[in-house]
């Protein structure tokens, strides 16, 4: 994984190099998903897929640090979004869970 697929102007790409981008290029543009459902509903919205580009994004950056690089800094810094990220949507699930079990009102 740590050969060089091209490189150009400098900047060496490797397998390991794709994976960190693509999750990096993933973890921003997650605002961008909320940015647009937020402009959808009028009002603040997380949407599901801000969660589910959260952890993906964290995690193929994760493992660029552990695998690709080895850097501690990088461990660190997307270790903790991937595991908020993780905990937000558990519970996101829950009471989706919780609302779908409830009986119906009658008002």
């Amino acid at each position: 994984m740590d050969q060089v697929i091209f490189q150009a102007w400098g900047l060496v790409v490797t397998p390991w190099k794709l994976i960190g981008y693509l999750g990096t290029f993933l973890f921003a543009g997650r605002w961008f998903v909320q940015m647009a459902a937020t402009r959808k509903h009028r009002r603040v919205h997380m949407p599901l897929a801000f969660w589910w580009m959260s952890i993906i994004g964290s995690l193929m950056a994760l493992s660029y640090f552990v695998f690709g690089k080895n850097d501690s800094v990088g461990i660190l810094q997307n270790a903790f979004p991937a595991l908020v990220a993780t905990y937000n949507l558990l519970v996101e699930y829950r009471t989706r869970r919780q609302h779908a079990d409830a009986p119906p009102r009658s008002d």
